[in-house]
């Protein structure tokens, strides 16, 4: 693929993964969807340090992709200061302990790698509160916002050049992520009897 081509797809997916808050920011505001807010942040905390690691291993469409999930993340904290769950709980502090080991051992080891690969592990134990939430409550949850963070990272996937895990690690995580949660939210939605578009 060529260059140009290669820069519009990589904006195209980090302008879709902002807008695909969008629908979730309605659903708040809606009180459809109730979002637990510090975990919200934790995955911005996570996401930003991701990004970073990637950026200063020359990994451009995977750093691009990570910024686009902090803003559309913090978009989600903002407005879930009003509206969603603010409790804080014990996995809460595991991700922000998470995301300090993962800062220190990069700065300590010089390997944005072993910081990609700590993020990654504690983003996925951090989004465990969100799928026993789907699991107990999948008519909370946004599904069109998942299915779009999901396209998103396909098709940053389909900018990348690169074989190398610091680029990599990150999209594959995001796209397998979301696709499980709107799998997830659709599976749920049908055992209950709930609209699958609700």
């Amino acid at each position: 693929m060529h260059l140009s081509a290669r820069l519009l797809l990589l904006m195209a997916s980090s302008g879709l993964l902002v807008i695909s808050v969008i629908p979730y920011l309605i659903d708040i505001v809606k009180k459809q969807t109730k979002p637990r807010v510090v975990s919200w942040f934790n995955w911005g905390i996570l996401g930003a340090i991701a990004g970073a690691a990637a950026l200063s291993d020359h990994q451009l469409p995977a750093a691009v992709l990570s910024f686009a999930s902090v803003v559309e993340v913090m978009l989600v904290v903002v407005l879930g200061l009003y509206y969603g769950d603010r409790k804080f709980q014990k996995v809460d502090v595991f991700c922000q302990i998470g995301a300090a080991i993962g800062l220190a051992l990069w700065f300590a080891l010089d390997s944005p790698l072993t910081a990609i690969i700590i993020i990654t592990v504690v983003d996925l134990l951090a989004a465990i509160p969100t799928y026993i939430h789907i699991w107990r409550a999948p008519h909370e949850e946004t599904l069109l916002a998942f299915i779009l963070c999901a396209t998103a990272s396909a098709l940053t996937l389909g900018t990348i050049t690169s074989l190398a895990l610091t680029g990599l690690i990150y999209p594959i995580y995001l796209l397998l992520a979301n696709v499980l949660m709107a799998g997830l939210i659709m599976l749920r939605r049908k055992a209950l009897a709930v609209p699958i578009s609700s």
